[in-house]
């Protein structure tokens, strides 16, 4: 079986964080189970409803051969079984950003007198998705952005449950 760029399991923190902004798609926040990786991921959910607390498997992969040969960019249902067949949720897309994450600076007026408050600040990397205008966004360290690159093609695959 093919490595994937990425595997993890998440659970869904909110749904549309920021208000409801189209009928049949949802912004997902959600964190991953060691709560190394947070992912934001808009979603058909008129296709595949997702609800708080719910938990899924996610996988950012080159391609959908089990054996890993690369993808032609033509889907065939001839073809046998591949990786979609193992998931209930497939988008193809593209990455088109990779950047160092810089968290929100603190408001000037925000109480800064706890000496015990956690300051270090662990580097983060970020790494944005298009799924034909479904974006996403995954923060984790820098070491898990390593196999992605500007304007590679992706598949993102989702099943519910652990």
């Amino acid at each position: 079986m093919a490595e994937h760029l990425f595997d993890d399991t998440f659970v869904v923190k909110k749904l549309d964080p920021d208000g409801k902004k189209f009928d049949k798609v949802s912004r997902v926040e959600a964190m991953s189970d060691d709560c190394r990786t947070y992912m934001q991921l808009d979603v058909a959910t008129e296709v595949y409803p997702m609800r708080v607390d719910e938990k899924f498997k996610m996988v950012l992969a080159e391609t959908l051969n089990l054996d890993g040969t690369p993808d032609t960019g033509y889907f065939t249902q001839a073809v046998g079984e591949t990786l979609a067949d193992r998931f209930e949720y497939v988008m193809q897309g593209k990455v088109y950003k990779i950047a160092d994450y810089a968290p929100p600076k603190p408001k000037e007026d925000a109480d800064t007198s706890n000496k015990d408050a956690d300051t270090s600040i662990d580097p983060k990397v970020e790494v944005f998705a298009s799924f034909g205008g479904l974006l996403m966004v995954l923060r984790s360290d820098p070491s898990f952005a390593a196999p992605f690159e500007l304007d590679k093609r992706v598949f993102l695959l989702i099943r519910k449950g652990p």
